[in-house]
């Protein structure tokens, strides 16, 4: 196994665009790191650069303590599960897990056997040793390909978004046994996904990269609670977090629906700042009527009539539409292009119990918590409420 260190990393083509600009992260060994981010966002030409199947414009790549920057990919011992499979269509399964050991020609046919016989009893594969991979189901097809990884004993495993042809059960499933493989066999794991769902599951650390540049690299508790800016906490979490335009006078915080208290701490971060935005996720709402009366005291209340209710059993959300301040419409515009997002100021999402009995088309009463709440720079997109240790200072 080896670490992974990613060294002001700088992927430019011919015509000047750069795909990966000046990303350094280091992979500890053993670690499972997730590369999430919107499709263009360098993600993948990452992960190819680590492999070697992209050259490195400028920067180091260093694997277990070497740099390999020059190394030809067969000379880095990684392992690469694709996307498609890669599998060999007329391979039985067996021979597909055999391939890179044969290719190798370093190993007897005994060892062979013994290595892809304890990949697939591993994998849950033994019984499909002889079919074809055309014959198995897609999740069952990805097990072939990681049992392909597996008995390479590589480095480190690379894995290139591969659940997104599955369906979304399969794909819960196969996250849960990924998960579980990588744990027991301790191999260092660089996995990109734009699934911001199996990058919070899966990792030990979440890496979130945007047009070539990484955002913030964390762990998931951490990317959720205390995103950096305006685009890590609109990309992580589902529902995506809300954003308000926010006017701050003095130690209070003018929302669209209500009125807010800070602390002071913050207040005087933001004074004078002009327009903000205020971020609250979805389940720091709550239904008042199912509110501890001794909570109210430190909470804030507002009236609004619902839009629409999804019920999903355990949880429900609730949509309430509303309209931004007319004087902050244009600035409000020219953030959602620049943040490629239309949710900005359309509607506010709240997360429920399944007890409460708000219905669609009926005014209710929420309550909300501001000391959960951030407040970022439209400008810069900075989260203000963070402290430079990087905690929640409202918290």
């Amino acid at each position: 196994m080896a670490a992974i260190e990613m060294k002001n990393i700088v992927k430019e083509y011919g015509d000047g665009f750069k795909a990966v600009n000046d990303i350094s992260i280091d992979v500890d060994d053993g670690e499972l790191m997730i590369l999430v981010g919107p499709s263009g966002c360098g993600k993948s030409t990452l992960l190819r650069m680590i492999v070697g199947l992209e050259d490195i414009t400028s920067g180091d790549m260093v694997i277990g303590g070497e740099r390999v920057n020059e190394k030809a990919p067969r000379d880095r011992n990684l392992a690469m599960v694709f996307q498609n499979y890669a599998l060999y269509p007329h391979l039985s399964v067996y021979e597909n897990i055999a391939f890179p050991l044969r290719l190798a020609k370093v190993h007897s046919e005994q060892d062979i056997d013994q290595k892809v016989k304890e990949a697939a009893e591993t994998l849950e594969l033994t019984e499909h040793l002889q079919r074809k991979p055309g014959n198995l189901s897609g999740g069952q097809r990805q097990r072939v390909a990681m049992g392909r990884a597996i008995v390479r004993e590589a480095r480190a495993f690379l894995f290139d978004e591969p659940l997104s042809n599955l369906d979304a059960k399969l794909r819960g499933q196969m996250r849960t046994e990924i998960a579980r493989l990588q744990r027991r066999m301790g191999v260092t794991t660089v996995y990109v996904t734009h699934d911001q769902t199996e990058a919070m599951t899966l990792g030990d650390r979440v890496a979130v990269l945007r047009r070539g540049y990484l955002q913030q690299c964390a762990e998931p508790r951490e990317l959720y609670e205390q995103p950096v800016n305006l685009f890590v906490a609109g990309f992580i979490g589902s529902p995506p977090m809300n954003f308000l335009p926010a006017q701050v006078r003095g130690s209070q915080v003018e929302l669209p629906f209500v009125t807010v208290e800070i602390p002071a701490s913050v207040a005087e971060k933001v004074q004078g700042r002009g327009l903000l935005l205020a971020g609250i996720r979805p389940e720091y709402f709550e239904d008042a009527s199912l509110v501890d009366p001794a909570k109210r005291s430190r909470r804030s209340t507002f009236n609004a009539t619902v839009d629409v209710v999804e019920w999903l059993g355990n949880e429900q959300y609730a949509y309430i539409p509303y309209e931004a301040p007319s004087e902050v419409e244009k600035e409000l515009a020219a953030l959602e292009e620049e943040l490629d997002s239309e949710a900005l100021r359309t509607q506010l999402v709240v997360s429920l119990d399944a007890a409460s009995r708000i219905r669609r088309g009926e005014r209710a009463e929420i309550f909300v918590d501001p000391s959960r709440m951030h407040l970022f720079d439209p400008a810069t997109g900075d989260n203000l409420t963070l402290s430079p240790s990087g905690s929640h200072v409202a918290s």
